[in-house]
C-alpha cells in the first residue's frame, strides 16, 4: 500500500518542502533510509543523516533549520517524533491481520462461548465456561484454562498460557510465553526443613488496554487478584508475584521483579531491572531508574535509582564521590606522608 506526501501531510496537519508528489510503502531509520520509504527526524543527534539519506519522505519538526542541501521531501509537523508513532499506528491499521475462523485441530469445550469474528489458531485449548470476545485473536498453541474471560479485539499471541479464572479486559495484547494466573511462590517453612506449598486460591484481573510482554509470568493472588490496571504495559521477562497491583497508564521495563502484595500507583515508570520487595506502596508518578532495588515504600512524584533506592539526586551525588575515591585515596596517602615528614623536621628541630 502506497501513501502520498499530500496525503501523509493532510493527515500530520503538516507543511511540505519538497516534492508532494513522492510516494512511500515502507518505514525505515534515517540512516538506513531507502527510495520509497518514510523516515523521521527528532533527535538533533542524527541530523548529519538527513543530508544523505535515501529516505523518500522524511517528518522534521518546525523548528528545523537544514544547514545544507536536502534531497529528500521534508514534512514539518509540530513534533515529529509523536507524527510518526500516529503514522505507524495508521500503517499497523492498514497491515492489520484479517484472520478469522477456528482452525483445526482446536480443543475447545462445548461450554466455551466464542465471540463473532474471532481467529483461534491450530492446538489451541479452551477450558470449560472460557469466553471470548468479539474479533480477538488467538494465536495457535495458546491455553485458556476453566472460567478465562478474554475481552473484545484482543490479541493472544502463540504460546500463551492462562490459568484458571482469570480475566482479560477489551484491547489487551499478550506476547507469546506470557504465563497469567501461574501460582505464587507460597512456602510454609516446617520443623523437619522442608517447605508446605500453600494453595493459591486467586486470579489475574488484566483491565483494558494492558500489554503483556514475551515470557513475563503474573502469579495468581493467594487470595483475591492480582490486577494490572487499565493501560498498564508490561515489558518482556518481567515477574509479577502475587496479589501486586500495577496503577493505570504505569510502564515497567525488562527483568523487573515485583515480589508479593506490591502496590504501584499511577502514571509510574520503571526501567529495567528493577526489584521490589513485598508489600511495598509505590505512589503514583514515580520514576525508578534501572538496576535499582527498592526496599522500601516511596511517595508520590519521587525519582530514584541506585541499590538500596534513593533520591536520584542523592544518588548522582554518591556516584561522583566513588568515582573520585581514586583521587581521594591518592591525597590521603599523600597528606599521610608530608605529616611524617613533618613530624620528622619538627623532633629533628627540636633536639
Amino acid at each position: 500500500m502506497e501513501f502520498k506526501a499530500t496525503d501523509i501531510a493532510a493527515y500530520l496537519n503538516g507543511e511540505i518542502v519538497g516534492d508532494s508528489n513522492v510516494k512511500v510503502s515502507g518505514i525505515s531509520k534515517i540512516e538506513e533510509g531507502e527510495p520509497g520509504t518514510l523516515s523521521f527526524l527528532a533527535n538533533p543527534k542524527y541530523e548529519s543523516y538527513i543530508y544523505t539519506t535515501r529516505a523518500s519522505i522524511v517528518l522534521v519538526n518546525n523548528s528545523f533549520h537544514p544547514r545544507a542541501e536536502i534531497k529528500t521531501t521534508l514534512i514539518k509537523v509540530k513534533d515529529a517524533y509523536q507524527s510518526f508513532a500516529s503514522l505507524l499506528d495508521l500503517y499497523v491499521q492498514a497491515k492489520k491481520d484479517s484472520r478469522k475462523g477456528i482452525e483445526n485441530p482446536t480443543q475447545i469445550h462445548e461450554t466455551a462461548k466464542i465471540g463473532e469474528d474471532v481467529y483461534i489458531g491450530a492446538f489451541t485449548s479452551i477450558g470449560r465456561n472460557a469466553t471470548v470476545g468479539n474479533e480477538s485473536k488467538i494465536f495457535p498453541q495458546v491455553f485458556l484454562g476453566d472460567n478465562v474471560s478474554v475481552g473484545e479485539n484482543c490479541i493472544i499471541y502463540a504460546g500463551v498460557r492462562i490459568y484458571d479464572d482469570c480475566i482479560i479486559g477489551n484491547n489487551c495484547i499478550l506476547h507469546s510465553g506470557a504465563v497469567v494466573g501461574s501460582d505464587g511462590f507460597g512456602f510454609a517453612p516446617q520443623e523437619d526443613g522442608t517447605y508446605k506449598k500453600i494453595p493459591q486460591l486467586g486470579n489475574v484481573i488484566l483491565e483494558d488496554d494492558v500489554e503483556i510482554g514475551a515470557n513475563t509470568a503474573i502469579d495468581c493472588g493467594t487470595f483475591g487478584s492480582t490486577i494490572i490496571r487499565k493501560g498498564a504495559k508490561i515489558d518482556n521477562l518481567v515477574q509479577i508475584a502475587h496479589n501486586c497491583e500495577i496503577g493505570e497508564n504505569t510502564v515497567i521495563a525488562g527483568q523487573t521483579g515485583l515480589a508479593g502484595s506490591s502496590k504501584v500507583g499511577k502514571n509510574c515508570r520503571f526501567a529495567g531491572q528493577v526489584g521490589l520487595a513485598g508489600h511495598l506502596t509505590i505512589g503514583n508518578n514515580v520514576q525508578i531508574g534501572a538496576q535499582s532495588g527498592v526496599s522500601k515504600s516511596i511517595k508520590d512524584n519521587e525519582i530514584v535509582l541506585s541499590s538500596p533506592a534513593v533520591n536520584y539526586k542523592d544518588a548522582i551525588k554518591t556516584y561522583t564521590i566513588i568515582r573520585n575515591l581514586p583521587k581521594l585515596r591518592e591525597e590521603v596517602i599523600q597528606l599521610q606522608k608530608d605529616v611524617r615528614s613533618l613530624k620528622k623536621a619538627d623532633s629533628a628541630n627540636s633536639k
